[in-house]
């Protein structure tokens, strides 16, 4: 009984294509061009969403301790989605300054919602289009019904082409019906996506950060040129294997990396061994 159901609805859904023309089948192309359009992007954002902002700044914190930004970066590496570069660029102050992070942060942040969005406004004029190449098939084939009925006046046959007109049209509104909620629920995982990527831009508001440095030569020269420098909180030289001056600073008005500051002035190249960063 089932069986007999299934084969006499799929006989009919062959019989409507057959009879709906060629217009039946492109919207139908059209409508498997949206599916998987719809699979692909729902695929991707899933993927991406699986990542917790609170999990990645956990990772920071932890990392930060061990080894600063630097073993920050390499532990938070393996996450690939839009929130945890963003944060990696964040991570990089002082190796850069206030304004470079902010562009490279802004780069990431242009790139990865392009890679969200991509095929969104193809998949939203598929579900536009769909019904109006349904209704221009409906109209085309009341035409050609009346042209048939000015010919031969028959109530079957202009009952039969009305059918057949109207078999265009339910399939527009089939794909229409199919994709609207797909659209929908990738906009919905895109929305979710840009709020943490929000969030993480205020969580990477770093308050304050203390570097260790290692001078070639001139370390008093590149004293004095961090203690002039703005956003420079406080520096000092220090007796460490690795490093000779710590210097303390607020990120958001360092304008000028902390080797560039250096260089600058005493024309000698620095190397920042460890920088640690605290909301």
């Amino acid at each position: 009984m089932i069986v007999e159901a299934i084969m006499s609805g799929v006989t009919t859904i062959v019989e409507m294509f057959r009879s709906g023309g060629i217009i039946t089948y492109i919207i139908t192309l059209i409508g498997i061009y949206g599916i998987l359009i719809s699979t692909q992007k729902i695929r991707y954002l899933r993927k991406i969403n699986k990542g917790d902002i609170t999990e990645v700044m956990d990772i920071v914190v932890v990392s930060m301790e061990k080894g600063g930004a630097i073993q920050a970066l390499k532990d938070i590496s393996s996450i690939k989605n839009p929130v945890s570069k963003i944060i990696a660029e964040a991570l990089k102050i002082g190796y850069k300054n206030k304004v470079e992070v902010e562009e490279g942060m802004e780069q990431v942040f242009i790139v990865e919602l392009s890679k969200m969005t991509n095929g969104l406004n193809t998949l939203k004029t598929i579900i536009e289009l769909a019904p109006f190449l349904g209704l221009i098939g409906t109209v085309i084939g009341i035409w050609m019904t009346f042209k048939t009925l000015g010919v031969q006046t028959n109530a079957v046959v202009m009952a039969e082409g009305i059918y057949i007109a109207l078999i265009t049209t339910i399939v527009g509104l089939a794909v229409a019906i199919i994709l609207l909620p797909l659209h929908t629920y990738i906009k919905t995982l895109i929305d979710d996506e840009m709020d943490k990527i929000e969030l993480a831009n205020k969580m990477t508001n770093w308050g304050y950060g203390v570097a260790k440095i290692k001078v070639k030569d001139n370390v008093s020269c590149a004293i004095e040129a961090l203690q002039e420098a703005n956003g420079i909180v406080n520096t000092r030289k220090v007796t460490d294997e690795e490093a000779n001056i710590q210097v303390s600073f607020k990120p958001s008005m360092l304008e000028k990396s902390l080797n560039n500051i250096i260089l600058e002035k005493c024309n000698t190249k620095s190397e920042i061994v460890e920088s640690i960063l605290k909301q």
